[in-house]
């Protein structure tokens, strides 16, 4: 982080502070922002997490959760707004830049609190007083740890913060499965379980706790969805909003379907088409040298990581399929060559 000493000089007294985390807040956005929030308050400061927009049930079992604000819910746009005016910081996690979240974006950008942008993905924007943006990061929970640490309060951490890490941590490195599981992940990790955290509870709450509606949502996803391309080494789902409705889906029932495209042999890009909300929500996932993040920047208004990214069209789902199957032969030979 630049200006580091300023940085750690203004968190010296109790300030009012606002946390920020992108739409659809997955383990590493929800985590990142209460272990941050539990470790700011503390340090004497009034902290206020706020989403904008709700997140999955299998997350709500984090400490803090309860006193989360979701902008969208009726009657909490004002009561965040007010936040975001009178705080002294704004800390914004897990997203490169503000355009990311929606008109929350110009809010921040118009008030007068400091503001600090922690993140691990490409291209973050320039608008934060004080940066800190490591891609080579697996997770923002990972930066959230260091900065603690650099702060020199590792002896803060406590369970409840340690297991909100560590759930972000676990989540962004596909339990440890992607590439971007390096030797310090493990060894934050390991200081992480130091602090108390079971990993099988943490495995248990996030991945063993679905609905039998998402179970029955996802055999008829893998079952009559699912499309292969192996010419192209391609897997990809396209779900409809009647679909969802079918399976009264909630927010994070589709979460890791994209993952099982790449689980099929010799598949190196899988990508998952949702209809939601008047838009059609993409996922992207690849192995090897293929950047999902270039391909979804150029052709579907997205970005994120080389090997996971997201998209948005708004154009119909059948449309948005054309597309894409109309712009990937282009990409043969690379994919052919990917994980070589």
């Amino acid at each position: 982080m630049q200006n580091f000493e300023a940085f750690k000089e203004l968190l010296g007294s109790p300030k009012k502070i606002a946390i920020i985390t992108h739409p659809k807040p997955d383990a590493d956005a929800l985590g990142s922002s209460l272990g941050l929030a539990g470790y700011l308050k503390k340090k004497s400061h009034t902290v206020q997490v706020i989403t904008p927009t709700d997140y999955p049930k299998f997350l709500q079992w984090m400490d803090g959760n309860e006193g989360v604000i979701n902008f969208e819910a009726e009657g909490n746009a004002a009561i965040a707004q007010q936040i975001f005016h009178d705080a002294d910081m704004i800390f914004c996690l897990d997203f490169p830049s503000l355009n990311r979240i929606g008109e929350i974006g110009e809010i921040v950008r118009n008030s007068s609190a400091k503001k600090v942008l922690i993140d691990h993905h490409l291209e973050p924007e320039l608008f934060a007083d004080y940066t800190l943006s490591k891609t080579s990061a697996a997770a923002t929970c990972q930066l959230i740890y260091e900065l603690i640490t650099d702060l020199g309060d590792a002896d803060k951490i406590d369970l409840s913060i340690a297991e909100c890490l560590y759930a972000g941590i676990m989540t962004d490195t596909g339990s440890f499965r992607h590439s971007n599981t390096t030797k310090d992940v493990h060894l934050v990790c390991a200081a992480l379980i130091d602090k108390g955290v079971a990993i099988s509870k943490v495995n248990r709450l996030i991945y063993d706790t679905n609905t039998e509606e998402r179970m029955r949502f996802l055999g008829f996803a893998l079952k009559d969805k699912l499309i292969v391309l192996p010419e192209y080494r391609i897997a990809y789902f396209a779900i409809s909003a009647d679909e969802l409705d079918k399976y009264h889906s909630q927010t994070g029932d589709t979460e890791g379907l994209v993952n099982y495209g790449l689980s099929i042999e010799n598949i190196v890009f899988s990508a998952l088409f949702t209809e939601r909300e008047g838009m059609i929500r993409i996922s992207f996932r690849s192995v090897g040298n293929f950047s999902v993040n270039e391909f979804s920047r150029k052709y579907f208004n997205g970005g994120g990581h080389k090997n996971a990214a997201g998209g948005r069209s708004l154009v119909s789902l059948k449309e948005t399929i054309q597309k894409f199957l109309d712009v990937v032969p282009q990409y043969k030979q690379e994919l052919f060559v990917s994980d070589k």
